[in-house]
């Protein structure tokens, strides 16, 4: 039997301590980071005992009568300890659901952690939603990656964009000037799809001073004026770009190819490089082809983000 107890900020320091140790965990897991926003959602996270032992945590929001993956993480199942095996994470479902039946929910949606992020091997949770809850993949989004020390094959046009960006003067540099990219970001999203990033500038800031070594701004830069920029997610085993931008004038310099030679070059130690989502649709439709070209021309291949849902 686990004891199963619901996270409040008495917990902090447990949770961040196990989110470190566990096998799948990133520091997006963090309640430095996951409480940025925590007045946006009404948090129902979960830790899971066996004795005295902290074995798993589930990062989630309670909206109506359904349990969520975090609504404010791109991914987020179960954290789990090394230790913790699969008989034990099948017991671990049942339980938590008859819990979860018992509070009047109703529902559970699941956002699984893909694999590249994965510090040891961590698929318990995925076949424990098959066999023991009978879960369904409700949405498939989709994103592309890069095996780093694989060797990098890139398309001729995108090595034709740094020659561009070096021979007209731009230099690319690594920075914590936040506001100087993110009205390149801000215009670029508001032009091109009519939103606003998923972070404000205060917001980005507030995290990037908690989590300096992680989040890192990459700028590309002619004559003072800052033309692109990418801002990374760096954790144990990925890269991951949370944001890729450029003015009118970078685009046709070419800066984001310069941009990711820099980056690819100074990570090349890391496993994996990860672009993040190429669709429009909260379900993973809407394939944005001209997006997906370009970073395919970079040698990226597919890697899927699913989504699972399940009736209590």
């Amino acid at each position: 039997m686990f004891e199963i107890i619901r996270y409040n900020p008495e917990h902090a320091d447990e949770w961040n301590r196990f989110v470190a140790e566990s096998k799948n965990g990133t520091f997006l897991f963090d309640r430095r980071y996951m409480d940025y926003h925590s007045d946006r959602f009404s948090d129902h996270s979960l830790m899971f005992y066996k004795g005295s032992r902290l074995l798993a945590v589930l990062p989630a929001n309670v909206s109506d009568d359904m349990l969520c993956s975090h609504q404010g993480l791109t991914y987020g199942g179960l954290l789990m300890s090394p230790h913790l095996t699969i008989v034990q994470t099948m017991t671990l479902f049942h339980e938590m659901n008859e819990s979860l039946r018992a509070e009047g929910l109703r529902y559970v949606t699941y956002k699984a952690i893909p694999w590249v992020y994965h510090r040891l091997s961590a698929e318990e949770d995925l076949y424990a939603l098959y066999h023991e809850c009978h879960a369904r993949i409700v949405a498939r989004d989709y994103s592309t990656n890069i095996f780093l020390q694989a060797g990098l094959r890139w398309e001729r046009v995108r090595r034709r964009g740094i020659v561009r960006a070096q021979k007209a003067g731009v230099s690319v540099e690594r920075s914590d000037d936040y506001a100087a990219f993110w009205p390149v970001l801000a215009d670029n999203l508001m032009t091109k799809h009519g939103v606003k990033p998923v972070h404000s500038l205060q917001e980005i800031e507030l995290l990037h001073g908690r989590f300096p070594e992680n989040i890192q701004l990459y700028q590309a830069v002619k004559d003072g004026e800052v033309l692109g920029g990418v801002v990374l997610y760096v954790s144990g085993q990925v890269v991951h770009a949370q944001y890729s931008s450029a003015t009118p004038e970078g685009k046709k310099l070419g800066v984001i190819d310069q941009l990711y030679d820099r980056i690819f070059s100074d990570y090349r130690n890391y496993p994996y490089f990860d672009f993040g989502r190429s669709t429009e649709h909260l379900d993973g439709s809407g394939l944005n082809e001209n997006l997906v070209f370009q970073k395919e021309g970079y040698g990226a291949r597919g890697l899927c983000y699913d989504i699972y849902e399940y009736d209590l």
